[in-house]
């Protein structure tokens, strides 16, 4: 009889060995065998629990982005300001999870397999269009529905931008910092010039 929880807990293994490989080795050269030494597990159990490496890969791209919405829900609670949002949704973009060396090594790798992988460009544009819903919907009460498609492009443009360039940089640490305090300035700046009330 299978103990309660064991299966989730292996999922989780696997999802986080898959991190960890894909940092070491990239996604292209991250291999079942990689993936089942780093989480001490028997290769065999990856087709089990995922049917193989893309489904690993697939699930381990969700995590992220998972992750992505759960640091918004715990920082915006339903009674927020739109101004006081736009920056927990900066900010949810620069957690610490989202600066570390496997998410920002998955991240990259995905994005570059994105291009040739159905799968994982279903995933992307996910992300991305979640990411102009949350902004759009901030924005809205602030500029209005146009603008706010305008400026929530504007800024999904900059976060994403400044996060690629830190993740790219020699010093991404500090990088990462100065992006989230530039991304939001640019948000103060263009509520300012509608004659909005700056967030900070």
């Amino acid at each position: 009889m299978p103990i309660v929880g064991v299966q989730e807990t292996r999922k989780q293994q696997l999802i986080e060995a898959t991190l960890a490989s894909v940092a070491e080795y990239g996604l292209q050269h991250t291999t079942i065998n990689s993936i089942s030494r780093l989480a001490g597990m028997s290769s065999g159990i990856i087709s089990h629990y995922f049917g193989g490496k893309q489904g690993l890969i697939e699930a381990t791209v969700r995590q992220l982005l998972d992750e992505l919405k759960q640091a918004l829900l715990s920082r915006a609670s339903a009674d927020i300001a739109p101004q006081q949002r736009l920056l927990r949704i900066v900010e949810a973009n620069f957690t610490e999870f989202q600066r570390s060396r496997p998410a920002t090594k998955t991240w990259l790798s995905f994005w570059a397999q994105a291009m040739h992988d159905p799968g994982l460009a279903r995933l992307q544009h996910i992300n991305s269009q979640r990411l102009l819903s949350n902004l759009r919907y901030s924005f809205r009460p602030l500029l209005g529905p146009e603008q706010a498609k305008i400026a929530a492009r504007q800024t999904a443009a900059l976060i994403d931008g400044f996060w690629l360039r830190s993740a790219l940089s020699e010093s991404p640490e500090a990088d990462f910092r100065d992006a989230e305090a530039l991304c939001k300035t640019f948000i103060d700046n263009l509520l300012q010039q509608y004659g909005v009330k700056a967030c900070h």
